[in-house]
Protein backbone atom coordinates (compact mmCIF):
# COMPACT_ATOMS: atom_id res chain seq x y z
CA UNK A 1 0.00 0.00 0.00
CA UNK A 2 1.43 3.38 -1.06
CA UNK A 3 0.87 5.55 2.02
CA UNK A 4 1.79 8.71 0.12
CA UNK A 5 -1.51 8.55 -1.76
CA UNK A 6 -3.67 8.10 1.35
CA UNK A 7 -5.65 10.90 3.04
CA UNK A 8 -3.92 12.43 6.06
CA UNK A 9 -6.84 12.32 8.49
CA UNK A 10 -9.94 10.26 9.19
CA UNK A 11 -12.11 13.23 8.25
CA UNK A 12 -10.43 13.51 4.85
CA UNK A 13 -10.81 9.75 4.33
CA UNK A 14 -14.54 9.93 5.14
CA UNK A 15 -15.00 12.88 2.83
CA UNK A 16 -13.24 11.07 -0.02
CA UNK A 17 -14.88 7.71 0.69
CA UNK A 18 -11.43 6.16 1.21
CA UNK A 19 -11.02 2.95 3.20
CA UNK A 20 -7.68 3.98 4.74
CA UNK A 21 -5.75 7.05 5.82
CA UNK A 22 -2.21 7.67 7.06
CA UNK A 23 -1.25 10.33 9.55
CA UNK A 24 2.44 9.50 9.87
CA UNK A 25 2.00 9.57 13.64
CA UNK A 26 2.17 6.54 15.96
CA UNK A 27 -1.09 5.06 17.23
CA UNK A 28 -1.67 4.55 20.95
CA UNK A 29 0.29 1.28 20.72
CA UNK A 30 3.24 2.93 18.97
CA UNK A 31 2.59 1.66 15.41
CA UNK A 32 3.26 4.01 12.50
CA UNK A 33 1.00 2.43 9.91
CA UNK A 34 -2.12 3.13 7.80
CA UNK A 35 -5.40 3.14 9.68
CA UNK A 36 -8.81 1.98 8.59
CA UNK A 37 -11.35 4.75 8.21
CA UNK A 38 -13.87 2.51 9.98
CA UNK A 39 -11.50 0.77 12.33
CA UNK A 40 -8.08 0.74 13.91
CA UNK A 41 -4.44 0.85 12.89
CA UNK A 42 -3.58 -2.01 10.50
CA UNK A 43 -0.67 -3.13 12.68
CA UNK A 44 -2.98 -3.26 15.71
CA UNK A 45 -5.44 -5.33 13.72
CA UNK A 46 -2.66 -7.66 12.55
CA UNK A 47 -1.44 -8.13 16.13
CA UNK A 48 -5.00 -8.82 17.29
CA UNK A 49 -5.40 -11.38 14.50
CA UNK A 50 -2.19 -13.15 15.54
CA UNK A 51 -3.35 -13.34 19.15
CA UNK A 52 -6.66 -14.70 17.91
CA UNK A 53 -4.87 -17.35 15.86
CA UNK A 54 -3.14 -18.63 18.99
CA UNK A 55 -6.41 -18.68 20.92
CA UNK A 56 -8.21 -20.46 18.07
CA UNK A 57 -5.41 -23.01 17.72
CA UNK A 58 -5.59 -23.78 21.44
CA UNK A 59 -9.37 -24.06 21.29
CA UNK A 60 -9.37 -26.47 18.35
CA UNK A 61 -6.48 -28.48 19.81
CA UNK A 62 -8.50 -28.99 23.00
CA UNK A 63 -11.62 -29.79 20.98
CA UNK A 64 -9.80 -32.32 18.80
CA UNK A 65 -8.55 -34.12 21.90
CA UNK A 66 -11.97 -34.17 23.53
CA UNK A 67 -14.38 -37.09 23.25
CA UNK A 68 -16.82 -34.86 21.37
CA UNK A 69 -14.15 -33.87 18.84
CA UNK A 70 -12.96 -37.45 18.34
CA UNK A 71 -16.48 -38.69 17.74
CA UNK A 72 -17.11 -35.83 15.29
CA UNK A 73 -13.99 -36.75 13.30
CA UNK A 74 -15.01 -40.41 13.23
CA UNK A 75 -18.44 -39.50 11.87
CA UNK A 76 -16.93 -37.24 9.23
CA UNK A 77 -14.45 -39.92 8.15
CA UNK A 78 -17.19 -42.55 7.92
CA UNK A 79 -19.18 -40.33 5.54
CA UNK A 80 -16.25 -38.88 3.57
CA UNK A 81 -13.70 -41.72 3.66
CA UNK A 82 -12.81 -41.70 -0.04
CA UNK A 83 -12.37 -37.91 -0.18
CA UNK A 84 -10.19 -37.96 2.95
CA UNK A 85 -7.96 -40.66 1.46
CA UNK A 86 -7.65 -38.83 -1.87
CA UNK A 87 -6.73 -35.56 -0.13
CA UNK A 88 -4.11 -37.38 1.93
CA UNK A 89 -2.62 -38.95 -1.21
CA UNK A 90 -2.51 -35.58 -2.99
CA UNK A 91 -0.77 -33.77 -0.12
CA UNK A 92 2.87 -32.80 -0.83
CA UNK A 93 5.54 -35.05 0.76
CA UNK A 94 6.78 -32.22 2.98
CA UNK A 95 3.31 -31.83 4.52
CA UNK A 96 2.97 -35.59 5.01
CA UNK A 97 6.38 -35.78 6.68
CA UNK A 98 5.58 -32.83 8.95
CA UNK A 99 2.23 -34.37 9.96
CA UNK A 100 3.81 -37.76 10.58
CA UNK A 101 6.61 -36.26 12.69
CA UNK A 102 4.17 -34.20 14.73
CA UNK A 103 1.98 -37.26 15.33
CA UNK A 104 4.97 -39.31 16.48
CA UNK A 105 6.09 -36.58 18.88
CA UNK A 106 2.58 -36.38 20.34
CA UNK A 107 2.28 -40.19 20.65
CA UNK A 108 5.81 -41.19 21.64
CA UNK A 109 4.68 -43.93 24.08
CA UNK A 110 2.49 -45.55 21.42
CA UNK A 111 5.33 -45.35 18.86
CA UNK A 112 7.77 -47.02 21.25
CA UNK A 113 5.30 -49.77 22.10
CA UNK A 114 4.52 -50.37 18.42
CA UNK A 115 8.23 -50.47 17.52
CA UNK A 116 8.91 -52.97 20.29
CA UNK A 117 5.99 -55.16 19.21
CA UNK A 118 7.06 -55.03 15.56
CA UNK A 119 10.63 -56.09 16.43
CA UNK A 120 9.25 -58.97 18.46
CA UNK A 121 7.08 -60.09 15.52
CA UNK A 122 10.10 -59.94 13.21
CA UNK A 123 12.16 -62.08 15.60
CA UNK A 124 9.35 -64.62 15.93
CA UNK A 125 8.88 -64.72 12.13
CA UNK A 126 12.60 -65.20 11.39
CA UNK A 127 13.32 -68.93 10.92
CA UNK A 128 16.34 -70.58 12.59
CA UNK A 129 17.82 -71.36 9.15
CA UNK A 130 17.93 -67.63 8.25
CA UNK A 131 21.56 -67.24 7.09
CA UNK A 132 23.90 -64.38 6.19
CA UNK A 133 22.95 -64.41 2.49
CA UNK A 134 19.27 -64.06 3.33
CA UNK A 135 20.07 -61.25 5.75
CA UNK A 136 21.96 -59.43 2.98
CA UNK A 137 18.97 -59.83 0.61
CA UNK A 138 16.61 -58.42 3.21
CA UNK A 139 18.89 -55.44 3.82
CA UNK A 140 19.05 -54.80 0.08
CA UNK A 141 15.24 -54.66 -0.06
CA UNK A 142 15.26 -51.92 2.57
CA UNK A 143 17.99 -50.05 0.68
CA UNK A 144 15.86 -50.23 -2.49
CA UNK A 145 12.89 -48.80 -0.61
CA UNK A 146 15.05 -45.98 0.75
CA UNK A 147 16.51 -45.15 -2.66
CA UNK A 148 13.07 -45.11 -4.30
CA UNK A 149 11.78 -42.80 -1.59
CA UNK A 150 14.67 -40.38 -2.16
CA UNK A 151 14.43 -40.54 -5.97
CA UNK A 152 10.67 -40.16 -6.29
CA UNK A 153 9.83 -38.08 -3.23
CA UNK A 154 7.19 -40.72 -2.48
CA UNK A 155 7.71 -42.86 0.61
CA UNK A 156 8.17 -46.58 -0.03
CA UNK A 157 7.89 -49.47 2.43
CA UNK A 158 9.14 -53.02 2.51
CA UNK A 159 5.99 -55.11 2.72
CA UNK A 160 5.49 -58.74 3.73
CA UNK A 161 3.54 -60.39 0.91
CA UNK A 162 2.13 -62.84 3.42
CA UNK A 163 1.67 -60.72 6.56
CA UNK A 164 3.40 -61.64 9.79
CA UNK A 165 0.01 -61.42 11.51
CA UNK A 166 -3.07 -63.09 10.04
CA UNK A 167 -6.01 -65.17 11.22
CA UNK A 168 -5.27 -67.91 8.68
CA UNK A 169 -1.70 -67.85 7.27
CA UNK A 170 1.31 -66.06 8.76
CA UNK A 171 4.31 -65.33 6.57
CA UNK A 172 7.98 -65.42 7.43
CA UNK A 173 10.50 -62.60 7.56
CA UNK A 174 12.52 -63.93 4.61
CA UNK A 175 13.60 -62.33 1.29
CA UNK A 176 11.07 -64.10 -0.94
CA UNK A 177 8.20 -62.90 1.22
CA UNK A 178 9.16 -59.24 0.80
CA UNK A 179 8.26 -56.63 -1.79
CA UNK A 180 8.75 -52.85 -2.07
CA UNK A 181 5.53 -50.83 -2.29
CA UNK A 182 4.56 -47.15 -2.13
CA UNK A 183 3.39 -46.52 1.41
CA UNK A 184 -0.19 -45.79 0.27
CA UNK A 185 -0.48 -49.25 -1.31
CA UNK A 186 1.10 -50.87 1.72
CA UNK A 187 -1.29 -49.04 4.06
CA UNK A 188 -4.30 -50.02 1.93
CA UNK A 189 -3.12 -53.64 1.80
CA UNK A 190 -2.76 -53.79 5.60
CA UNK A 191 -2.51 -57.47 6.61
CA UNK A 192 -4.61 -58.85 3.75
CA UNK A 193 -3.46 -62.07 2.16
CA UNK A 194 -2.52 -62.19 -1.54
CA UNK A 195 -5.21 -63.47 -3.96
CA UNK A 196 -3.87 -67.03 -3.89
CA UNK A 197 -4.29 -67.26 -0.14
CA UNK A 198 -4.00 -71.05 -0.08
CA UNK A 199 -0.41 -70.93 -1.33
CA UNK A 200 2.60 -70.82 0.97
CA UNK A 201 4.94 -67.85 1.19
CA UNK A 202 7.77 -69.72 -0.51
CA UNK A 203 8.99 -69.61 -4.13
CA UNK A 204 9.16 -72.72 -6.21
CA UNK A 205 12.27 -74.73 -5.56
CA UNK A 206 12.68 -73.52 -1.98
Amino acid sequence: MDVSTLPKTRAEAKAQGAAYYFTGEPCKHGHIAPRKTKGACLECLRAEWERGKVARAEYFADYNRSERGLQSKKRYYAVNREQVIERAKAAPPSLKNAYRSAWKRANIDWVRADTSARRKRYRQATPPWFDADMKAEVREMYRVAYRLSKMTGRRHHVDHIYPLRSDSVCGLHVPWNLQVLPWEENAAKSNALPPDSMALAFPRGR
